[in-house]
Protein backbone atom coordinates (compact mmCIF):
# COMPACT_ATOMS: atom_id res chain seq x y z
CA UNK A 1 0.00 0.00 0.00
CA UNK A 2 1.28 3.47 -0.88
CA UNK A 3 0.25 6.68 0.89
CA UNK A 4 -1.29 9.20 -1.52
CA UNK A 5 -3.79 12.05 -1.73
CA UNK A 6 -6.63 9.59 -1.11
CA UNK A 7 -5.02 8.80 2.24
CA UNK A 8 -5.21 12.47 3.18
CA UNK A 9 -8.77 12.90 1.91
CA UNK A 10 -9.92 9.96 4.03
CA UNK A 11 -9.10 11.71 7.30
CA UNK A 12 -10.20 15.18 6.23
CA UNK A 13 -13.98 15.46 6.52
CA UNK A 14 -16.40 18.39 6.66
CA UNK A 15 -17.66 19.40 10.08
CA UNK A 16 -21.15 19.67 11.46
CA UNK A 17 -22.19 23.33 11.72
CA UNK A 18 -23.22 22.74 15.35
CA UNK A 19 -19.72 21.68 16.41
CA UNK A 20 -18.36 23.13 19.65
CA UNK A 21 -14.90 23.69 21.13
CA UNK A 22 -13.28 20.42 22.04
CA UNK A 23 -15.11 18.28 19.48
CA UNK A 24 -11.95 18.14 17.38
CA UNK A 25 -9.36 17.33 19.94
CA UNK A 26 -7.77 18.41 23.19
CA UNK A 27 -4.12 17.47 23.09
CA UNK A 28 -1.47 17.40 25.79
CA UNK A 29 2.16 17.68 24.72
CA UNK A 30 4.67 16.48 27.31
CA UNK A 31 8.07 17.91 26.51
CA UNK A 32 10.91 20.22 27.28
CA UNK A 33 14.02 20.30 29.42
CA UNK A 34 15.71 23.37 30.86
CA UNK A 35 19.06 21.82 29.90
CA UNK A 36 18.00 21.54 26.24
CA UNK A 37 18.18 25.03 24.74
CA UNK A 38 16.14 24.13 21.65
CA UNK A 39 13.31 22.58 23.67
CA UNK A 40 10.87 25.52 23.50
CA UNK A 41 11.13 25.70 19.70
CA UNK A 42 10.61 21.97 19.26
CA UNK A 43 7.59 21.84 21.55
CA UNK A 44 6.20 25.02 19.97
CA UNK A 45 6.53 23.61 16.43
CA UNK A 46 4.72 20.44 17.49
CA UNK A 47 1.89 22.36 19.16
CA UNK A 48 1.37 24.79 16.28
CA UNK A 49 1.36 21.90 13.80
CA UNK A 50 -1.39 20.26 15.84
CA UNK A 51 -3.48 23.44 15.78
CA UNK A 52 -2.93 23.90 12.03
CA UNK A 53 -4.48 20.48 11.36
CA UNK A 54 -7.72 21.84 12.82
CA UNK A 55 -7.50 20.49 16.34
CA UNK A 56 -9.15 22.70 18.94
CA UNK A 57 -6.74 22.79 21.84
CA UNK A 58 -3.01 22.20 22.43
CA UNK A 59 -1.47 22.41 25.88
CA UNK A 60 2.23 21.90 26.55
CA UNK A 61 3.24 20.68 29.99
CA UNK A 62 6.89 21.55 30.52
CA UNK A 63 9.47 22.63 33.09
CA UNK A 64 8.65 26.16 34.20
CA UNK A 65 11.33 28.12 32.31
CA UNK A 66 10.68 26.16 29.11
CA UNK A 67 6.94 26.77 29.40
CA UNK A 68 7.43 30.53 29.80
CA UNK A 69 9.68 30.54 26.72
CA UNK A 70 6.95 28.76 24.74
CA UNK A 71 4.44 31.41 25.82
CA UNK A 72 6.79 34.05 24.45
CA UNK A 73 7.03 32.20 21.13
CA UNK A 74 3.28 31.93 20.55
CA UNK A 75 0.14 33.24 22.25
CA UNK A 76 -1.88 30.36 20.76
CA UNK A 77 -0.34 27.68 22.96
CA UNK A 78 -1.47 27.03 26.51
CA UNK A 79 1.20 25.85 28.92
CA UNK A 80 1.20 24.04 32.24
CA UNK A 81 4.30 25.01 34.18
CA UNK A 82 6.03 22.38 36.32
CA UNK A 83 8.55 23.47 38.96
CA UNK A 84 11.52 21.44 37.76
CA UNK A 85 14.47 21.67 35.36
CA UNK A 86 13.65 18.37 33.66
CA UNK A 87 11.06 15.68 34.24
CA UNK A 88 11.71 12.84 36.70
CA UNK A 89 9.59 10.19 38.41
CA UNK A 90 8.75 12.83 41.03
CA UNK A 91 6.51 14.40 38.37
CA UNK A 92 4.82 11.19 37.20
CA UNK A 93 1.66 11.23 39.30
CA UNK A 94 1.01 14.95 38.68
CA UNK A 95 1.38 14.56 34.91
CA UNK A 96 -0.79 11.45 34.74
CA UNK A 97 -3.54 13.17 36.73
CA UNK A 98 -3.32 16.26 34.51
CA UNK A 99 -3.44 14.13 31.35
CA UNK A 100 -6.96 12.94 32.20
CA UNK A 101 -8.28 16.26 30.84
CA UNK A 102 -7.08 15.43 27.32
CA UNK A 103 -8.03 12.93 24.65
CA UNK A 104 -4.64 12.52 22.94
CA UNK A 105 -1.08 12.69 24.26
CA UNK A 106 2.15 13.59 22.43
CA UNK A 107 5.34 12.96 24.38
CA UNK A 108 8.93 13.62 23.43
CA UNK A 109 9.69 17.05 21.88
CA UNK A 110 12.68 18.56 23.64
CA UNK A 111 12.58 16.17 26.61
CA UNK A 112 16.22 15.14 26.58
CA UNK A 113 17.46 11.68 27.49
CA UNK A 114 18.61 11.89 31.08
CA UNK A 115 18.16 8.57 32.87
CA UNK A 116 15.64 10.09 35.30
CA UNK A 117 13.62 11.56 32.42
CA UNK A 118 13.48 8.27 30.55
CA UNK A 119 12.21 6.57 33.70
CA UNK A 120 9.50 9.24 33.94
CA UNK A 121 8.54 8.63 30.29
CA UNK A 122 8.26 4.90 30.83
CA UNK A 123 6.02 5.36 33.84
CA UNK A 124 3.76 7.80 32.02
CA UNK A 125 3.52 5.78 28.82
CA UNK A 126 2.67 2.52 30.51
CA UNK A 127 -0.08 4.09 32.63
CA UNK A 128 -1.85 6.58 30.34
CA UNK A 129 -4.67 4.94 28.39
CA UNK A 130 -5.43 7.60 25.76
CA UNK A 131 -3.90 7.38 22.28
CA UNK A 132 -0.24 8.34 22.51
CA UNK A 133 2.26 9.61 19.94
CA UNK A 134 5.77 8.77 21.11
CA UNK A 135 8.52 10.84 19.53
CA UNK A 136 12.21 11.70 19.87
CA UNK A 137 13.90 10.80 23.16
CA UNK A 138 10.72 9.31 24.63
CA UNK A 139 11.15 6.38 22.22
CA UNK A 140 14.27 5.37 24.14
CA UNK A 141 12.24 4.75 27.30
CA UNK A 142 10.00 1.87 26.21
CA UNK A 143 9.76 -1.69 25.01
CA UNK A 144 7.21 -2.27 22.27
CA UNK A 145 5.64 -5.07 24.36
CA UNK A 146 4.87 -2.73 27.28
CA UNK A 147 2.89 -0.02 25.47
CA UNK A 148 -0.49 0.08 23.77
CA UNK A 149 -2.62 2.38 21.63
CA UNK A 150 0.48 4.27 20.53
CA UNK A 151 2.22 5.60 17.43
CA UNK A 152 6.02 5.56 17.52
CA UNK A 153 7.63 8.02 15.09
CA UNK A 154 11.24 6.88 14.85
CA UNK A 155 14.33 7.54 12.75
CA UNK A 156 16.89 4.82 12.08
CA UNK A 157 18.83 5.36 15.32
CA UNK A 158 15.70 5.52 17.47
CA UNK A 159 14.37 2.32 15.86
CA UNK A 160 17.61 0.54 16.67
CA UNK A 161 17.29 1.56 20.33
CA UNK A 162 13.64 0.46 20.43
CA UNK A 163 14.46 -2.93 18.91
CA UNK A 164 17.35 -3.47 21.35
CA UNK A 165 15.23 -2.40 24.35
CA UNK A 166 12.48 -4.78 23.19
CA UNK A 167 14.99 -7.65 22.86
CA UNK A 168 13.89 -8.40 19.30
CA UNK A 169 15.96 -10.20 16.67
CA UNK A 170 14.72 -8.94 13.31
CA UNK A 171 16.50 -8.45 9.98
CA UNK A 172 14.30 -5.63 8.64
CA UNK A 173 11.80 -3.30 10.26
CA UNK A 174 8.77 -4.96 8.62
CA UNK A 175 9.59 -8.07 10.68
CA UNK A 176 8.41 -6.23 13.81
CA UNK A 177 4.80 -6.70 12.70
CA UNK A 178 4.04 -9.85 14.81
CA UNK A 179 5.23 -8.05 17.97
CA UNK A 180 3.50 -4.72 17.45
CA UNK A 181 0.18 -5.30 19.25
CA UNK A 182 -2.26 -2.42 18.71
CA UNK A 183 0.56 0.06 18.16
CA UNK A 184 1.86 1.68 14.96
CA UNK A 185 5.51 2.04 14.01
CA UNK A 186 6.58 4.78 11.62
CA UNK A 187 10.08 4.17 10.29
CA UNK A 188 11.19 7.58 9.00
CA UNK A 189 13.51 7.65 6.02
CA UNK A 190 13.78 8.35 2.29
CA UNK A 191 10.70 6.13 2.13
CA UNK A 192 8.62 6.17 5.31
CA UNK A 193 7.30 2.77 6.39
CA UNK A 194 4.07 2.66 8.40
CA UNK A 195 3.46 -0.66 10.15
CA UNK A 196 0.43 -2.01 12.03
CA UNK A 197 -0.30 -5.59 13.06
CA UNK A 198 -2.28 -6.13 9.83
CA UNK A 199 -1.08 -3.58 7.27
CA UNK A 200 2.10 -1.97 5.96
CA UNK A 201 2.12 1.26 3.97
CA UNK A 202 4.90 3.21 2.27
CA UNK A 203 5.16 6.97 1.87
CA UNK A 204 7.40 8.26 -0.92
CA UNK A 205 6.89 12.01 -0.50
CA UNK A 206 9.67 14.10 1.01
CA UNK A 207 13.29 14.99 0.21
CA UNK A 208 16.74 15.21 1.86
CA UNK A 209 16.15 18.84 2.84
CA UNK A 210 13.82 17.51 5.52
CA UNK A 211 16.80 16.43 7.59
CA UNK A 212 16.73 19.96 9.06
CA UNK A 213 16.18 19.92 12.82
CA UNK A 214 12.56 20.14 13.94
CA UNK A 215 10.78 18.47 11.02
CA UNK A 216 10.22 15.38 13.15
CA UNK A 217 8.35 17.48 15.70
CA UNK A 218 6.18 18.94 12.93
CA UNK A 219 5.40 15.43 11.66
CA UNK A 220 4.56 14.24 15.18
CA UNK A 221 2.30 17.27 15.63
CA UNK A 222 0.44 16.69 12.37
CA UNK A 223 -0.17 13.03 13.20
CA UNK A 224 -1.29 13.91 16.72
CA UNK A 225 -3.77 16.43 15.32
CA UNK A 226 -5.25 13.81 13.00
CA UNK A 227 -5.55 11.24 15.81
CA UNK A 228 -7.29 13.77 18.07
CA UNK A 229 -9.96 14.28 15.39
CA UNK A 230 -11.14 10.68 15.74
CA UNK A 231 -9.10 9.11 12.97
CA UNK A 232 -7.48 5.71 13.40
CA UNK A 233 -3.82 5.49 14.38
CA UNK A 234 -2.94 3.86 11.06
CA UNK A 235 -4.84 6.33 8.87
CA UNK A 236 -3.43 9.27 10.85
CA UNK A 237 0.10 7.94 10.40
CA UNK A 238 -0.30 7.44 6.65
CA UNK A 239 -1.96 10.82 6.11
CA UNK A 240 0.55 12.62 8.35
CA UNK A 241 3.65 11.26 6.63
CA UNK A 242 2.16 11.95 3.20
CA UNK A 243 1.20 15.52 4.10
CA UNK A 244 4.49 16.38 5.78
CA UNK A 245 6.47 15.03 2.82
CA UNK A 246 4.26 16.83 0.31
CA UNK A 247 4.79 20.15 2.10
CA UNK A 248 8.52 19.40 2.26
CA UNK A 249 8.58 18.88 -1.51
CA UNK A 250 6.83 22.23 -2.05
CA UNK A 251 9.32 23.95 0.26
CA UNK A 252 12.20 22.41 -1.67
CA UNK A 253 10.84 24.00 -4.85
CA UNK A 254 10.78 27.37 -3.10
CA UNK A 255 13.99 27.27 -1.05
CA UNK A 256 16.09 24.34 -2.17
CA UNK A 257 17.67 22.77 0.91
CA UNK A 258 17.44 26.03 2.88
CA UNK A 259 13.97 25.68 4.40
CA UNK A 260 13.20 25.52 8.12
CA UNK A 261 10.93 23.29 10.16
CA UNK A 262 8.82 26.32 11.05
CA UNK A 263 8.16 26.90 7.32
CA UNK A 264 5.92 23.82 7.28
CA UNK A 265 3.39 25.07 9.79
CA UNK A 266 1.51 27.77 7.90
CA UNK A 267 1.30 25.59 4.78
CA UNK A 268 -0.64 22.81 6.51
CA UNK A 269 -4.17 24.29 6.21
CA UNK A 270 -3.97 24.77 2.42
CA UNK A 271 -3.75 21.01 1.95
CA UNK A 272 -6.66 20.35 4.32
CA UNK A 273 -9.36 22.58 2.81
CA UNK A 274 -12.58 20.65 2.10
Amino acid sequence: MECDSKTLKKINQKRDKNSTKGDFGKILIIGGSQDYIGAPDLACNAALSILRTGSDWATVVAPKKVAWAINNLSPDIITKKIDCKFFTSKNTSEIIEFSNRFDTILIGPGLGDKKETLLFCNQVLTQIKQPKIIDADAIKSVQIQDISNSIITANKRELSILIDNSDLDISKIEDIQPFIGNNIIISKGSIDIIISDKKIAYNKTGNPGMTVAGTGDVLAGIITGFVSQNNSLFDSSCAGTYLCGTIGDQLFKEFGNGFLASDFIDKIPAYLKV
